[in-house]
C-alpha cells in the first residue's frame, strides 16, 4: 500500500510492481488525480532531472540529505533516470545550466508515461480516496483507514505523502521522529532605497552572506520589484532555511556586487578610476561592469552627488563606494515565493531510514520515500531526482528485490 500519488509513490508503485509482478500493489491518492505536482512544476514543462552523473557532485545540491543520497545515487541517480524515461518513448533533453526536460516541453509528457507505465504493469491507482491514518495493525502487519470508514490491510506500507502534515503525524505515530518542516527555496522580500526602480536588473555573478551564517553563496542575482532573487539567494534560503525561520524572515545580510574581486583590488579599482578617469562623471561611470543602473543607485547611496567627477572624490567617498560594491548591507524583511516551487525542509529524521531499502529502523515494513524524508534540494531537478532515487528504492524493497 502506498500513500500519496506523487512523484516518490507513483515511480515506486511501478519499481515494486515490476520487480514482483506478483505483489498487488495500491497507490491511494487523496486528489482527483496523481503526480498534480509533476503536472505544475517548470512551469508545466517538468525538470525531470540534472545532468550531473557524479554521486559526489549531484549531493551538493541537497541542503539536507546529502550525506545520505550518495549510496543511493550510485545505484539510480540521473542517467538511470534518462534511461527509464527513454525505455519507455520518452526522450529528455539538457539545458546549459544542467537542468534536464522532456524533448516536448510538457510536463503532460511525463505525468502520462508515469500513469500509463503503473496501469500496464499492474498498479491499482486509487485517486479520491483520503487517507485519515496509518497504524500497525494485528493480524496485517498495517491497516490503512479511509476517510469513507474503509479500513484496508498492508503487508507493507509506503508513506509517500510529499510535506503534508498528515503523513509527518502517520510517521510520528508509527515511532518516527520529525524535523519540523519551514520553507526552503524563496526569494528574499527586501525593502531597500537602493533596488527602488531596478526591477528586472541582474548581475551574473554576486555572493550573499546572510548575518550569523558560515557560507556565503554565489550565483547570479536578480532585482526584482519585492527584492532580490536568482540562484545566490535561493541557495541562501535553502541551506539557511531554519536560521531564517528563527529569525522571522527578518536577517540582515550583505552582498558583494564583484565576489571575484578582493576588498584590496575593489579599492585599488576606485582609485585608479579617480586617477585615470578624472573627468568622468561619477554615478554615470563605473569601473566595476555593473549595469548602468545599479551602479548609480549604489554610488548615490554611497554619497556620490549629480555632477560630481571621478576627480572630486574624496577618500570618505572612495571609502564608501568599495563598502556598497563589497559588502553592502541590506536586510531580509519576508519570503517570497520561487516560481511554482514548494520545497520544505524538516520531515522524518533520516538516522531512522536504512538508505539502501528506504525501510524504517524503528517499523518494519514500513518505507518512505520522497519529501516526507529530511531532504530537500535547491531548483534545477534535484528534487525530483530524490523522489525517483527513493522512491526506486523503496519499491524494490517492498517487491522483495535486491537493490543492485
Amino acid at each position: 500500500m502506498i500513500v500519496g500519488g506523487g512523484a516518490a509513490g507513483v515511480f515506486a508503485a511501478i519499481a515494486c510492481k515490476e520487480a514482483n509482478p506478483a505483489a498487488s500493489v495500491t497507490v491511494l491518492e487523496g486528489s482527483a488525480a496523481p503526480l498534480s505536482k509533476v503536472r505544475i512544476s517548470g512551469g508545466g514543462r517538468c525538470n525531470v532531472t540534472h545532468d550531473q552523473p557524479d554521486p559526489a557532485l549531484l549531493v551538493r545540491g541537497y541542503p539536507r540529505g546529502a550525506r545520505a543520497l550518495r549510496g543511493p545515487f550510485t545505484r539510480f541517480g540521473p542517467r538511470d533516470t534518462v534511461a527509464w524515461f527513454r525505455a519507455r518513448g520518452v526522450a529528455l533533453k539538457t539545458e546549459p545550466d544542467g537542468r534536464m526536460f522532456p524533448t516536448t516541453d510538457d510536463s503532460a509528457t511525463i505525468v502520462d508515461c508515469l500513469v500509463e507505465t503503473a496501469r500496464a504493469a499492474g498498479v491499482e491507482l486509487r485517486t479520491r480516496a483520503p487517507v485519515t491514518g496509518v497504524e500497525a495493525g494485528t493480524q496485517a502487519a498495517f491497516r490503512v483507514e479511509l476517510r469513507d470508514g474503509t479500513s484496508l490491510p498492508a503487508d507493507r506500507v509506503l508513506l509517500a505523502t510529499g510535506g503534508a502534515p498528515a503523513g509527518y503525524r502517520w510517521a510520528a505515530a508509527l515511532g518516527h521522529t520529525i524535523e519540523p518542516p519551514v520553507p526552503s527555496l524563496f526569494t528574499f522580500d527586501v525593502s531597500d532605497a537602493r533596488l527602488e526602480g531596478l526591477a528586472g536588473v541582474s548581475v551574473q555573478h554576486a555572493r550573499v552572506r546572510l548575518d550569523g551564517a558560515k557560507e556565503a553563496h554565489e550565483g547570479p542575482l536578480l532585482v526584482t520589484h519585492w527584492g532580490l532573487s536568482g540562484p545566490a539567494v535561493l541557495r541562501a534560503s535553502a541551506w539557511h532555511a531554519r536560521l531564517l525561520h528563527d529569525h522571522g524572515y527578518r536577517l540582515g545580510f550583505t552582498v558583494d556586487w564583484r565576489p571575484d574581486l578582493s576588498e584590496e583590488e575593489v579599492r585599488a579599482a576606485l582609485q585608479r578610476a579617480k586617477e585615470q578617469d578624472a573627468r568622468r562623471n561619477v554615478l554615470a561611470s563605473g569601473p566595476f561592469g555593473l549595469p548602468q543602473r545599479l551602479w548609480r543607485s549604489l554610488a548615490a547611496a554611497a554619497g556620490a552627488t549629480e555632477g560630481a567627477r571621478w576627480a572630486d572624490a574624496s577618500k570618505a567617498l572612495l571609502a564608501a563606494l568599495a563598502r556598497e560594491v563589497h559588502a553592502g548591507r541590506y536586510e531580509v524583511t519576508g519570503k517570497g515565493v520561487f516560481k511554482e516551487e514548494f520545497v520544505t525542509c524538516g520531515g522524518v529524521r533520516l538516522k531512522e531510514v536504512d538508505f539502501t531499502t528506504m525501510e524504517s529502523r524503528v517499523r518494519p515494513g514500513l518505507h518512505l520515500a520522497g519529501e516526507i524524508l529530511d531532504v530537500d534540494g535547491v531548483t534545477g531537478g534535484f528534487n525530483f531526482q530524490s523522489a525517483w532515487t527513493t522512491g526506486w528504492l523503496a519499491g524494490r524493497a517492498m517487491a522483495g528485490a535486491e537493490a543492485r
